[in-house]
């Protein structure tokens, strides 16, 4: 079993920056992609940004990329989502998950063990 717990979230205003984080209990992370998600309400669940265990791969949706970085710390089972200039339209539930194997992975089916998200809400 893995547990991930996402932390970070809050209420900002446009234009603002967050850091979210997620950390990996149980067994390792290493060797999976890890990737970050969210979900408005009505809506589905959308990928955001993803990264391959290494960390030297990653990879973005297009409507996060040059706002959003994300980052792995492997000794420390924690990934990050730096989200800069941040937009009424960014406001969601964000998640961490833990990909099925070692690849780019982009939909939600691939990947196994989920955290229970973080609420992101960019509001004036």
């Amino acid at each position: 079993q893995v547990q991930l717990v996402e932390s970070g979230g809050g209420l900002v205003q446009p234009g603002d920056s967050l850091l979210l984080s997620c950390t990996a209990s149980g067994r390792t992370f290493t060797s999976y992609t890890m990737g970050w998600f969210r979900q408005a309400p009505g809506k589905e669940r959308e990928f955001v940004a993803g990264i391959r265990w290494s960390g030297g791969n990653r990879y973005y949706a297009d409507f996060v990329k040059g706002r959003f970085s994300i980052s792995r710390d492997n000794p420390k089972n924690t990934v990050y989502l730096r989200m800069n200039s941040l937009k009424p339209e960014d406001t969601a539930e964000y998640f961490c998950a833990r990909g099925l194997r070692d690849d780019i992975l982009r939909t939600p089916p691939e990947y196994d063990y989920w955290g229970q998200g973080t609420q992101v809400t960019v509001s004036s």
